[in-house]
């Protein structure tokens, strides 16, 4: 259960609790992604099109959306400790499964990630603010680094592993590292509940004390600005997501690099968003404003449709600019859920109302644009839906982030 008790993690234990969230989160997006780099290899082997492979992308996703009220509602009865253990357990069975035969077998597999996945980003924040209170910035930010730095790893060493041994067992190798992660975690947590309490150790009271701004007071439904993080959440993620798994497809077909090649190219678009995940709130902390922040991540979002529309070869360049965009931008967008949430109480049903929505426009993501290029024979259409999508992107965010924050009584 998700207590109130405010147990900081002190000395050596601190550091290998942060160790355990890292190796915990290059788990949390790896399995998704690492699909994309033998997307047409497996599409073939199972005797699907590209866009019905897509699915394996975009059902993670739907499960984010529609598996959150049933993970929180888990979470109420069991620990944090346990859950992500029983979130890793379900992420290598569904690795398993996914590679284990015929196409149900992948969706099943498939399905059984992205839940597992889905009890990670519920969990983790919790985790963070109860054990780092004082570093909740930099952890998250740490945190959302090891999630792109996953999607790296996976994006850059699949095809090579497919070469070898098949795109099943490159899938399932994947496994490893998931079993690491879980006996780190293990260890972390047990060294953590022996540690001793830090002076900030404290039990926090459950009352909650109403905001002095009254849009506070709304329930998240009715709140211009939080429908507006659901439209720069979701464009962001279906952008994300779409993007993520049919950048190698695009490069090989516009460029004509290898599936090797392709998927190493990539991967900049992933490994830039660790930049972009601690950069952006560094220039927030050091003065500028967060809709300065917001359109000059917004401007180089920009960069990869358009770059790719119309001068492909400089595709280093747009995915780079695009990948500092897509980390840093999530990461905004969570800050400012943080400054219009007006108190803990109202962040937690805010995120989850903005993620629950938000997910549901991102899973469409892959789907939609693998359809749209099955039907148009070519990948102009998809960038341009990409391209539209960062527009909305743009208009809500900004707008969000030009607001005043909402004061906190917590």
């Amino acid at each position: 259960m998700i207590t109130t008790r405010a147990r900081t993690a002190v000395g050596g234990a601190s550091g290998l609790l942060l160790v355990a969230i890292v190796l915990y989160a290059l788990n949390l997006r790896g399995p998704i992604v690492a699909v994309a780099p033998v997307i047409r290899d497996l599409a073939a082997d199972l005797g699907v099109t590209d866009g019905t492979a897509g699915l394996l992308s975009t059902i993670p996703v739907i499960c984010f959306a529609a598996a959150t009220p049933f993970v929180a509602a888990y979470l109420r009865r069991a620990s944090l400790e346990r859950a992500v253990l029983v979130s890793l357990a379900l992420v290598l069975l569904g690795t398993v499964v996914r590679s284990s035969g015929g196409f149900p077998l992948a969706i099943s597999g498939t399905i059984v990630i992205g839940v597992a996945i889905t009890i990670g980003n519920v969990a983790v924040p919790v985790i963070v603010a109860r054990d780092f209170p004082s570093r909740v910035g930099i952890i998250t930010g740490i945190y959302t680094s090891a999630l792109n730095l996953g999607s790296v790893i996976t994006t850059v060493g699949t095809a090579p592993l497919a070469a070898l041994v098949g795109w099943r067992w490159a899938l399932v190798s994947w496994g490893l590292l998931v079993v690491v992660a879980g006996v780190v975690w293990r260890v972390a947590t047990a060294r953590i509940a022996a540690a001793p309490a830090s002076s900030a150790e404290r039990v926090a009271t459950s009352r909650e004390v109403a905001p002095a701004d009254s849009i506070a007071l709304l329930p998240p439904w009715k709140r211009w600005d939080v429908w507006l993080l659901v439209a720069a959440f979701g464009a962001q993620s279906f952008s994300y997501y779409g993007t993520s798994t049919w950048l190698p497809s695009i490069l090989a077909d516009t460029i004509g690099l290898s599936a090797d090649g392709a998927g190493a190219a990539a991967s900049v678009f992933q490994l830039m968003a660790i930049v972009g995940s601690l950069g952006a709130p560094a220039l927030v902390a050091r003065g500028l404003h967060l809709r300065t922040v917001s359109a000059m991540l917004v401007t180089c979002w920009l960069a990869l449709p358009t770059g790719l529309l119309l001068a492909p070869h400089g595709y280093l360049v747009w995915m780079a600019l695009a990948g500092v965009a897509q980390g840093g931008f999530f990461t905004m967008v969570v800050v400012m859920m943080v400054r219009r949430s007006g108190g803990t109480a109202n962040m937690r049903r805010m995120s989850a109302f903005v993620q629950g929505l938000g997910y549901s426009l991102a899973a469409a993501g892959p789907v939609v644009l693998g359809l749209v290029h099955d039907a148009s024979g070519s990948w102009v259409a998809p960038l341009l839906m990409v391209l539209a999508m960062v527009g909305v992107m743009a208009a809500a965010g900004l707008t969000v982030a030009s607001a005043k924050p909402v004061p906190s009584q917590d």
